[in-house]
């Protein structure tokens, strides 16, 4: 008789001890000792949950959870929080009702699209040039986080709401209601509250549209234009205003994250700074158009480069929904799975000299020849995130438009501490000092 899958299969080894695991500083330390000591599959037995959480680290193992076998699996632990804050958009969306959501809101990020939305990019980013010449004339110290944080909250919300956005602050007494997320790095409770009052602003910039027949090219009008294939039906309101929260909390915090450790990493870096000044000096200091970008190959490849050092969503989860099996060993049903792509990112079997920035990486020649699931800032699969290519798009625009003019110094006596929460955000503030080229 034929062995059964479950006894064929095996548990991949762990601790015997019990604990759980978050998005904490804790669970970061754990976790790197836990890869270290185990390797690419870890089993835990966790303290408040009965069933298994699985730790992997392995490319295939990672392939089969987000793309061969995806329907097997769901979103996992640690999506209630970011759902208390988010509504059900499709970042916590699972089943039917997300491929529902994805199949209409994909659209809107077709290339074409962003292309439209590239001009208010440039537009943003000139505003803060005019900030960061004075700065650099009067010697002033900047708060780089700071800046990224309020620089990628204007450029999402102008790309969602575009000319509303002077509307929203006008409904709010002449106050923008958004800027306390950019300042406030806490997801706890006030926060929630805080972002939840929003929707009512934006319920009423959906009803004032539809009301004066109002047809903007931006997300929201995307959004509300947007029909189901089979229904023909438009979405409720409620998954309207959940998708627009969704777009403004992850299209801010992955570009404000990634360009606070670009522009520390450029600062330590010498020769890729200025691999890359030349690049953006073929601009002779006028804004990249849409078309200019394709251009920008190595700005490209440095925003790659710092995605796999500090990727901003650092532990993401799955949950299985059947019994399954990775190489030799047997997924339980309901099995947890933590994938971590900062673990994966600094994987000495798959990456040389890891901890080192490096760009070229990211060469046609070399992610050709490399495993496809060695690097996923952006997740993968069919749940990759919807927004990646408007975010690189954001992020060559702006070293486009500021590297070719200024250069920063970084002014800390030791490299910033990591802060893993539910992104990679440094746990200080980063100051520079920058200076005109």
């Amino acid at each position: 008789m034929a062995k059964s899958a479950k006894q064929d299969s095996q548990l991949p080894p762990g601790p015997t001890a019990k604990f759980d695991l978050h998005l904490s500083s804790d669970s970061f330390a754990t976790i790197e000792s836990l890869i270290n000591q185990y390797g690419d599959i870890c089993r835990i037995q966790p303290v408040r949950r009965k069933q298994y959480t699985y730790l992997v680290n392995n490319p295939d193992y990672i392939k089969h959870i987000l793309l061969t076998n995806n329907s097997n699996y769901k979103k996992g632990i640690g999506f209630e929080r970011v759902k208390m804050l988010l509504g059900n958009g499709l970042i916590v969306s699972d089943g039917d009702f997300w491929r529902q959501q994805r199949r209409m809101i994909q659209p809107s990020f077709q290339k074409s699209n962003i292309a439209l939305l590239s001009g208010a990019m440039c537009d943003s980013n000139m505003s803060l040039l005019k900030e960061w010449e004075l700065k650099a004339d009067s010697g002033e110290v900047i708060n780089l986080t700071e800046d990224m944080s309020h620089l990628a909250l204007d450029i999402i919300l102008h790309a969602i709401f575009s000319q509303d956005v002077e509307r929203i602050v006008e409904l709010n007494g002449g106050e923008n209601p958004f800027l306390f997320f950019a300042s406030d790095a806490t997801r706890d409770l006030s926060v929630v509250l805080k972002f939840r009052a929003l929707s009512k602003l934006i319920a009423e910039i959906i009803s004032i549209r539809r009301h004066d027949q109002i047809d903007r090219q931006d997300f929201l009008g995307m959004f509300m234009a947007a029909r189901d294939k089979d229904t023909g039906e438009s979405m409720p309101d409620k998954a309207l205003i959940d998708e627009v929260t969704t777009m403004i909390v992850a299209g801010h915090e992955t570009a404000a994250t990634t360009l606070n450790w670009t522009w520390y990493l450029l600062s330590q870096n010498p020769k890729v700074e200025q691999t890359l000044h030349s690049e953006v000096d073929q601009l002779q200091l006028r804004a990249p158009s849409f078309e200019d970008l394709a251009k920008l190959e190595y700005t490209r490849q440095t925003l790659e480069e710092t995605l796999r050092l500090y990727p901003p969503v650092w532990l993401f989860t799955r949950a299985a929904i059947d019994e399954d099996r990775l190489g030799p060993y047997l997924v339980p049903e309901n099995a947890d799975i933590m994938i971590t792509p900062y673990f994966l990112h600094r994987h000495t079997k798959y990456w040389d000299d890891p901890e080192a920035f490096l760009p070229e990486r990211f060469s046609a020649a070399q992610v050709k020849a490399r495993h496809r699931f060695v690097h996923i800032p952006f997740s993968a699969g069919p749940r990759r995130c919807i927004g990646d290519f408007f975010g690189i798009v954001e992020m060559q625009i702006h070293l486009g438009i500021m590297a070719s003019r200024f250069s920063m110094e970084y002014i800390g006596d030791k490299p910033p501490e990591l802060e893993p929460a539910v992104n990679l955000r440094s746990k200080h503030s980063i100051s520079m000092i920058i200076k005109r080229r």
